[in-house]
């Protein structure tokens, strides 16, 4: 058994590689995300898209996962995944999530945070039909999302009975139990780190249908 790092106290760095400044940034807060997201693909970071999803139930007990952004425009930001997930079993009860983007090469991270709906059945058929098969295929029979299952070999049976089956047809039909989301943003934080934990935090919130910029304290 290794041993165990008991004091994680002195395990810190020092954050110097960028500023972020009032005057700098766009005045509509989707703009500045896609500045900084066009960066870090620029940057060829490993999956920049990736995302942490937090959701919260009825009774306020949170869930957080990473899934991937897959559209991104003023209307909101997209993901997709099993409407009986519990994901979906959140959002249905609470529609209020919060997205997290963090690029630690560039010491930035930005939240989102909003309203979340389910985009329309056709945005997300073509959604589905732009998978790998392999894809679509598993969105079949990873069902009920987060269900228990036996063990491995069991997954591996279920998805390759339902491979051997369609083997012969050119399209799938998109499960009625997937699809996709948009959460609509009202409230953005641009984090930036700075030396000696005097980071920079920048917070766009929607007033009355405009856009409120304001700093925080790190």
């Amino acid at each position: 058994m290794s041993d165990v790092i008991k004091d994680l106290s002195e395990l810190r760095l020092t954050y110097q590689k960028g500023e972020l400044h009032e005057e700098q940034v766009d005045a509509h807060p989707h703009e500045q995300f896609l500045n900084w997201f066009n960066l870090a693909l620029e940057a060829k970071l490993h999956e920049p898209y990736a995302m942490s999803l937090a959701t919260a139930n009825a009774q306020g007990r949170p869930h957080v996962r990473t899934v991937l952004l897959r559209g991104a425009t003023e209307a909101g930001y997209d993901f997709y995944t099993n409407y009986d997930s519990q994901k979906g079993l959140d959002l249905a009860e609470n529609p209020f999530a919060e997205l997290l983007f963090y690029w630690p090469e560039l010491e930035r991270q930005v939240r989102v945070s909003g309203q979340v709906e389910k985009i329309s059945e056709q945005e997300s058929t073509d959604y589905y039909h732009k998978r790998p098969r392999d894809s679509q295929i598993a969105a079949h029979i990873s069902t009920p999302q987060s269900g228990v299952i036996a063990n491995r070999e069991q997954l591996q049976q279920r998805f390759q009975a339902l491979y051997d089956q369609v083997a012969e047809k050119d399209q799938l039909v998109k499960p009625e139990f997937w699809g996709g989301y948009r959460l609509q943003p009202d409230y953005y934080e641009f984090w930036q780190g700075r030396p000696n934990r005097l980071h920079d935090r920048l917070t766009y919130e929607k007033v009355e249908g405009f856009w409120k910029l304001q700093r925080l304290m790190p």
